[in-house]
């Protein structure tokens, strides 16, 4: 059974969620910022949706396109 991380069950703070967005700006991984933050990915992803936050990287291209 994987450890619950310590942040577990704790309310978002204005500063986390400040945290979150600067991560997400910088396309870091959903699972590398739940780590980061000491929070499941569940959360986060519950958490950006309520601030109105994306996930989704930014500077990838689609289809594995160069031009």
């Amino acid at each position: 059974m994987p450890k619950t991380p310590s942040n577990h069950g704790k309310p978002w703070t204005p500063s986390d969620v400040k945290q979150l967005k600067q991560l997400a700006k910088e396309n870091t991984p959903t699972r590398v910022i739940g780590l980061k933050m000491q929070r499941t990915e569940s959360s986060i992803y519950s958490a950006a949706s309520d601030a109105g936050v994306s996930l989704k990287p930014t500077n990838q291209s689609p289809y594995n396109r160069k031009k």
